[in-house]
């Protein structure tokens, strides 16, 4: 097979997010024109029908062709996007449609490589693609993917994951990260450099890179969990202890630790240290304050505790990331 025949096949359906379905064709286009000869991706969009789809934004896609005439075609990447909805209190639940799933099943036989974006890993997931894998997803429904599918190992840090022929991605513009990825695993990283740059992104976070501000957004979250995080919020940049947060909060250190592990999934101390991170990490990208600064002002007291909690966290150090992320940098 020449690179020119390189099928990507983009699942459509009712509701789907509009960036997962968009973005990646944006980083595929870009091949053909950053290689010196006709090489690259041929991307169709597939649906139940060739009727217009309505995505999450309201905007309205055109099918290229039927799932049923997919499946008749050798494909070369399966691209599965995601769609969510709001529950009373206002959670966010990945959502599978039952057709969508066996069609899935059907083209992943047809197909030399399956990846789904952001919640997408749910529908890959029902359809039986990642049991006995590790995989991500957006950070909001990995307890959801998680509770579903037990014989699935959900680790909702990294950008991407992959095992074997099935990459999953994290969040919203991850899919571009993974699109970057698979770009360079099929043309090298050269090519993949100079799509980068067209786009004007980072070449590659590496597939460990954290979601960053995931530790700090409630999986349940109640009014009086809010209340707290608001708390630590206002107070980061001191030793704060669980005796201080309890007695804000007028119960006991026990109780606390529940409120956390229920409603925010980690204990507090996990929490404060990635409040402290994810503060650090607005301050290297916006300031040019030195690490010591840094770390006073967020709580951590030293710089080498500062650079200990991105290792943990971010896979990385403070130094790096302001390498990569801070603002205005070259690409």
């Amino acid at each position: 097979m020449s690179p020119v025949e390189r099928l990507i096949v983009i699942v459509l359906f009712e509701g789907v997010d509009l960036l997962d379905v968009t973005g990646p064709p944006e980083v595929f286009s870009l091949v053909q024109r950053e290689t010196d000869d006709a090489t690259g991706y041929q991307v169709v969009l597939a649906a139940e029908t060739l009727d217009p789809v309505t995505t999450s934004a309201g905007v309205r896609i055109l099918p290229d062709m039927t799932f049923q005439e997919a499946s008749a075609r050798s494909i070369d990447t399966l691209l599965v996007p995601g769609a969510v909805e709001l529950d009373a209190e206002r959670r966010v639940h990945a959502l599978t449609d039952p057709m969508v799933v066996g069609w899935v099943k059907v083209l992943a036989e047809r197909t030399r490589r399956v990846t789904s974006v952001c919640v997408g890993a749910h529908i890959l997931a029902a359809a039986g693609l990642l049991d006995g894998k590790r995989a991500t997803t957006h950070w909001s429904t990995a307890q959801q993917l998680a509770g579903d599918h037990p014989a699935i190992e959900v680790d909702a840090d990294p950008i991407f994951i992959r095992e074997g022929n099935v990459w999953t991605g994290a969040g919203i513009s991850a899919c571009l990260d993974l699109s970057l990825a698979l770009v360079a695993d099929d043309f090298g990283e050269t090519i993949a450099l100079r799509v980068a740059r067209q786009l004007v992104m980072y070449l590659k976070r590496p597939s460990g890179q954290s979601q960053f501000s995931v530790p700090l957004e409630p999986v349940s979250a109640t009014r009086r969990s809010e209340d707290l995080r608001h708390f630590i919020r206002r107070n980061i940049g001191d030793q704060l202890s669980l005796g201080d947060i309890a007695a804000y909060a007028h119960i006991s250190e026990r109780q606390l630790a529940r409120i956390f592990k229920s409603e925010l999934g980690m204990t507090p101390a996990a929490y404060i240290e990635s409040a402290r991170v994810e503060m650090a990490r607005n301050q290297l990208e916006a300031t040019d304050a030195t690490l010591e600064r840094i770390a006073s002002a967020c709580g951590f007291g030293t710089a080498d505790t500062l650079i200990r909690a991105f290792r943990r966290k971010l896979d990385t150090t403070p130094t790096e990331y302001r390498l990569r992320f801070r603002a205005g940098s070259a690409v």
